[in-house]
């Protein structure tokens, strides 16, 4: 018994660390979380401490945060005797990582760089605004954190050429993802139904190809000016999000081809108008010089040409007499082959601005160089196709339809969406995706995965309520899928932590999916 008592107090420690870890209210999961017992009371005299300028930054963001979600007023300080909030930024090997100490005596999060800063003082504004508050402070939960995440690429995808939200509704999709710690925004500004990006030397893009969308081809134009996408991007930015453009070639190019004519390349009977002409050298100057803009407006030094689908209305290319001319100049015999060459093209262009070249997972067949292509994968049917950027040594972001497209419906009972053979995308789904399990012959824990991303194609969806409820809660759940080590996941025990955050969702006027009955869907 006496050799065995040490044995049971180790246990017993260990099923209080547990114990406490699951009980963290912290979205996503942390790495490692203890609860320490006491409360940090957090009120309007609380210092915020910048040990060093490097943090101020992250300082003022949550000072706005503090203010916008809780009412709480704190001043930046260079010192103080009082209780604290201190951000400290010490030599590291992963900028994302974070440690959150607390106690009553203060809070201190320290990172090797503002954006793991940006996480620590997340984690610790979730807490803040799930404690209970009185009109003079709140009492904080006092836990110890360390963390870091398990992928880099933490994505969400919004389709605004079928739908246009507006600049307000992405900045409250942008608060959401911070708040969540995803750090990608994939934003699709152009496709067959309208072009939504400012392009100063082609104005006709958005005066007549913003015209109209998916629901209602006589809609007025809508669209955002440069400053809007500037404002956009430096928003994003101070909440430690990239955000990647996407303007789509040589396939979706509707809306562009109504504006200028000169360079289509034709469609089908269902998609009309639906390609870039790959044949005329004048297109690769136009949707060159496009790309330039395109490329200052946005300093992520990413670019996304789609590439996907071209085949449904490439039919034309068989006649055009350029297309054909160009077929036979450089001894190419299918379409399927001109398709790669215009590909090529475009991404030397984009190479040549230092930009990343990514595409739908179609492009893997295009010999794009390794280093500058990230590919995304989304047709969960083709394994193959991911095995296939992998084995070329293209960087892979994985986004397969089911569960990670948000048009798929997301309750047995939804009537309006998408299914795969009855097969959908419910919130566990989303939050039990592991690319390790993924099945063979595909490499899931390659290095070269990058991460996870869901898109939100917007076919369904006709106005703002639609796209909350179909992006929410299978975001959080996203983010903790992105975030948090298999091992780690429990998808009970992320239900409960769920419950205390919905309610932060309906303060922000978010309309989300809880119960059919309590939340029904929105159909229009």
């Amino acid at each position: 018994m006496i050799r065995t008592l040490p044995l049971l107090l180790a246990f017993l420690m260990f099923s209080r660390i547990v114990s406490a870890q699951s009980l963290c209210p912290i979205i996503p999961m942390p790495a490692q979380a203890e609860k320490t017992g006491g409360d940090f009371y957090l009120t309007d005299e609380t210092p915020l401490i910048a040990a060093s300028p490097a943090v101020l930054p992250e300082a003022q963001v949550l000072q706005k945060q503090l203010l916008k979600f809780t009412g709480i007023r704190v001043a930046v300080q260079p010192k103080s005797n009082r209780p604290a909030i201190t951000l400290r930024l010490e030599k590291g090997n992963n900028p994302a990582a974070y440690t959150l100490e607390m106690s009553a005596k203060g809070v201190t999060v320290t990172a090797a760089s503002g954006e793991g800063l940006a996480y620590g003082l997340t984690s610790f504004l979730q807490l803040a605004r799930k404690a209970q508050g009185k009109e003079s402070g709140i009492r904080v939960p006092c836990w110890n954190i360390q963390d870091a995440p398990l992928y880099q690429w933490r994505g969400f995808m919004l389709d605004e050429s079928r739908q246009f939200f507006g600049k307000a509704e992405v900045k409250k999709i942008l608060d959401e993802m911070a708040f969540y710690k995803l750090n990608r925004f994939h934003w699709h500004l152009t496709d067959e139904p309208g072009w939504r990006m400012e392009i100063k030397q082609y104005p006709r893009l958005t005066l007549v190809g913003g015209i109209g969308n998916y629901h209602n081809a006589d809609a007025p134009a809508t669209y955002y000016t440069q400053d809007e996408i500037e404002e956009v991007v430096a928003y994003a930015s101070e909440r430690h999000i990239t955000v990647i453009p996407e303007i789509d070639m040589p396939g979706h190019a509707t809306a562009a081809n109504r504006a200028y004519p000169q360079f289509s390349g034709g469609g089908s009977a269902k998609h009309p108008e639906f390609t870039f002409n790959p044949g005329k050298e004048e297109t690769y100057q136009y949707l060159t010089n496009i790309l330039k803009e395109v490329n200052v407006l946005f300093p992520s030094g990413m670019i996304h040409i789609g590439g996907d689908e071209v085949s449904f209305g490439s039919e034309k290319w068989k006649t055009d007499p350029a297309v054909q001319q160009l077929m036979q100049k450089e001894k190419l015999f299918t379409l399927e082959q001109v398709e790669h060459y215009f590909i090529k093209r475009m991404a030397d262009s984009l190479i040549q601005l230092n930009s990343m070249v990514l595409g739908w997972d179609e492009v893997t067949a295009a010999a794009l160089p390794a280093k500058q292509t990230m590919v995304f994968w989304w047709r969960h049917d083709k394994p193959q196709q991911l095995k296939d950027a992998i084995d070329k040594g293209y960087k892979v972001v994985l986004c397969p339809r089911i569960p990670f497209y948000f048009d798929f419906v997301q309750d047995s009972s939804n009537l309006v969406g998408r299914r795969w053979s009855g097969a959908f995308a419910p919130l566990k789904s989303v939050y039990n995706f592991s690319a390790a399990a993924l099945p063979a012959p595909i490499n899931g824990k390659s290095p070269l995965i990058e991460g996870i991303q869901a898109n939100l194609w917007t076919e369904t969806v006709s106005s703002t309520q639609r796209m909350h409820y179909l992006t929410f809660p299978r975001l959080i759940a996203l983010a903790e899928a992105a975030w948090t080590h298999p091992e780690k996941k429990n998808f009970e025990q992320f239900e409960k932590r769920l419950k205390d955050a919905l309610p932060l969702l309906k303060q922000q006027g978010i309309y989300y999916l809880d119960t059919p009955v309590k939340t029904p869907e929105p159909i229009r």
